[in-house]
This record gives C-alpha cells, structure tokens and sequence, in this order.
C-alpha cells in the first residue's frame, strides 16, 4: 500500500472489514509497518514490474464491457460518497480518529514537535519474488523471496521466533529446524490453534508436524480463537472467532522479517510475496517482548506427554489449564481437521 511514492505498509494484512476490527464474526491480528525513505521506490519499483509484466492483463480481459462506463463510473462515485457520509458518523469511526489523533498526540509530547519522531531509522533489505515466479517455463530462475529469508534464518545464534498463520512445514524444513535446535538456538513457532484457523485445509497439513517438531526441542503456540485483538473493541464483537494473520519472524532479538510470506508450500512455491528485512535491535527486542508477554493468556503451549500425547496448556482467569483435544474447536471442526490431514497433498497448503 504506497502513496504518493512517499510512504508505503507492508504486511500481509488484507483489505476488508475483518482485518480492520469491523467485522461482527471475525477479527484478523496483522502487524504491519509504515515505511518513508528510499524503501518507498523498491516497493514501486516491484509494483511497477507486476504491472507492465505480460500475464498482467487489464480488466476487460474478465469482464464485460459496460453499456455506459461514464454513468457506470458516476454511480459508483456517488455510492462510495455515501458509504463515507454513512460510516463518518458510526462509533468504530470515531474512535478510529479519535485513537489517530491520540497516537500523534503522544508522539510529539513525548519525544518533540516534529512528525519525523513517528519514524525511526534503521538498515532494511526490501524481499520480493518476481513476477515470472509465476511463469513455469521462467520461475526456477526467477528472483524469489526465499532465499534472503533463509539466509537471515540461517544467521541466527541464540533464539528464532517464528510467526505464521499458516505453517506447513515439509519433512526437510522440520530437520532444519531440529538442527537449529541442536546448535543450541531456541527456536519458538506461533501459528493457528485448529479453532482460529480461518482455512481447516492447512491445519490438516500442519497437525502432524507437531509431534515431530517438539521432538526436536522446538517451542510451540498456537493462538486462541477468543485472544482480544485491538481495534475490535468498537463494535460488538465479543463473540467473533479471532485468527492470527501476522507474517513475521525475529532472529536474536536483532533484525526482524515482516511482509506476506507464510512458511507453507503455496508462499513458497505457488504465489508471489513480499516484505521487509528491518535490522533493528531495538525494534525486534520490543516486538519478541510484546509476544513473550501475550502468548500464556493469548495463546496454548503445545507440548507432549510421554513424548508422544499432544497436550495444549495456557491460562484462563489467571488459572493454568490443560487440553487432551485440539482446544476451543468443536466436534465438527476437529473431524475435517484430522481428514484433511490424512489425504490433502502439502504441495497445494
């Protein structure tokens, strides 16, 4: 999202009401970040080759012609000018100016009157695939994502956390990571509990991966699907079914991965990512803080009993309480969960 080629966020949220707090039923948790400097070209610029590459078409080439495009245009122009008058007066948004106006406030209270404080400075390596991923007869020699991210991996010496709603791990990744584990790395791993996943399909890729991963010594969360989300408060969603959408990774507490790329077969094989390497102490200390502090209450501790029970623990109204079954999920979920884990093919997760 680039405006004006002066600021862009990257992320992996997606636009619609679930992913903005908004939605009654659903709430997504995304982190994002606003980015200015010369960070904002390379995002163009990756912009601009999806653009002109040729398996971009334009939209006539999916739809059909309209009868009139400039009434078509001027309806479309008064809907939207409506939809803004009716939603300028709701109570999600006032509190989302009022929560705005807050945040700036406190910024130049705290650190100066100038709007350069929002930002902080940091070396940063912009990651893409390249459009002819997508191209067979081109993608094993296209630019791809993976491989900057598995160098900075690689680099790790003392911790790993990794965020990922939807993580697949195939055979090699998981003795990957079983070796970190034995260079004496601690390699932590947060992705979806069955009841917060919004897609069953890949957790019946990733639930028999648990066994082995915590065999090798790697920590396990999976995030509740009743864990608060912040924005969500201003409208009435208390019983909404909250997924952890974030894509992120933090190596030693020193430089950190944010973007849309998910440790699965599809981000790796199939669809075209990309994100931001930020090298950042500072930055990545805060953000393995802010997930040491919510994952006992925001999430379930997956571990093995005998070493080889699954078993889920986390703290409700303050007590520790233990799971024999995939928490939170209901009869129905955990039945398609465990089919779907016998006979969908990782390569299509």
């Amino acid at each position: 999202f680039t405006v004006d080629s002066h600021l862009t966020i990257l992320g992996g949220r997606n636009i619609a009401d679930e992913y903005f707090g908004r939605n009654a039923k659903a709430r997504f948790h995304d982190d994002d970040v606003l980015c200015i400097g010369p960070v904002v070209q390379d995002v163009s610029n990756s912009f601009d080759q999806y653009w002109n590459h040729r398996t971009a078409l334009p939209a006539p080439a999916f739809c059909r012609p309209l009868a009139d495009p400039a009434q078509e245009l001027k309806s479309m122009r008064e809907y939207l000018a409506d939809s803004v008058r009716d939603q300028a007066s709701t109570k999600y948004s006032e509190a989302t100016r009022t929560k705005a106006k807050d945040y700036i406030h406190k910024l130049f209270e705290e650190e100066g009157s100038s709007s350069s404080n929002m930002f902080r400075s940091a070396l940063y390596q912009f990651v893409a695939d390249s459009p002819n991923k997508g191209v067979p007869s081109q993608a094993n020699l296209a630019t791809n994502i993976l491989t900057p991210l598995t160098k900075s991996i690689q680099q790790a010496q003392h911790k790993l956390l990794v965020v990922s709603p939807y993580f697949v791990p195939t055979r090699s990744e998981i003795q990957e990571y079983a070796a970190l584990v034995k260079k004496g790395i601690e390699v932590t791993i947060l992705t979806n509990s069955l009841s917060a996943n919004n897609m069953v399909l890949v957790h019946g890729g990733y639930a028999p991966v648990r066994v082995p991963l915590l065999q090798a010594g790697v920590h396990l969360y999976e995030a509740r699907a009743d864990a608060s989300v912040e924005g969500s408060e201003h409208i009435n969603s208390k019983q909404a079914v909250t997924t952890l959408h974030t894509k992120e990774f933090v190596v030693d507490s020193k430089e950190l991965f944010i973007g849309s790329f998910n440790f699965d077969p599809r981000s790796i094989h199939l669809n075209t990512e990309c994100g931001v390497i930020i090298r950042d102490a500072e930055m990545a200390q805060e953000l393995v803080q802010g997930y040491e502090e919510r994952l006992k209450t925001h999430a379930f501790q997956v571990y093995l009993k005998h070493n080889h029970l699954l078993r889920w623990k986390t703290l409700v109204d303050g007590e520790p309480k233990v799971f024999r079954t995939e928490p939170q999920a209901t009869l129905v979920q955990r039945l398609v969960g465990g089919v779907f884990a016998r006979l969908v093919p990782k390569s299509q997760l």
